[in-house]
């Protein structure tokens, strides 16, 4: 039995969370936000804590579900072009990592991850360091 879960482990390779870092080339497949939406990848909690501690999967899941903080990978055409609503200009840009309400936008599923559809308005402010914000509430 032990022998069979090791042939198993090593047939299917471990999938590294989708980061700002490596998911640069799947950026033109991702869909293009339309009208004054955003395309945002949601920040992925670390699976280990700075104490050592690992956290378990599923704690993992509903930290993703839950996460208030992602990088802006696309901004639709209209976004931040309403200025009696954004007077002072754009509220964040791409390439920015950004704080939203923690259910918001659609969420679409994709390999090693997902990515959140976001209104410009529903945008909350915009942060240096998303490590910053503790996500393990």
């Amino acid at each position: 039995m032990e022998e069979k879960y090791k042939e198993e482990k090593s047939q299917t390779p471990d999938k590294e969370p989708l980061t700002p870092d490596n998911i640069q080339n799947l950026i033109e497949k991702l869909p293009e936000p339309s009208g004054w939406r955003l395309l945002v990848l949601p920040f992925t909690p670390k699976e280990k804590t700075k104490g050592g501690l690992i956290i378990a999967q599923e704690s993992l899941d509903r930290l993703r579900i839950a996460v208030n903080c992602g990088y802006v990978l696309k901004v639709g055409p209209l976004a931040y072009k309403d200025k009696d609503k954004f007077e002072s200009g754009p509220w964040c840009q791409k390439g920015e990592w950004v704080i939203f309400a923690r259910y918001a936008g659609s969420r679409l599923p994709i390999e090693g991850g997902e990515v959140r559809i976001l209104n410009d308005d529903e945008v909350l402010g915009t942060i240096s360091d998303p490590e910053s914000v503790l996500h393990y509430i």
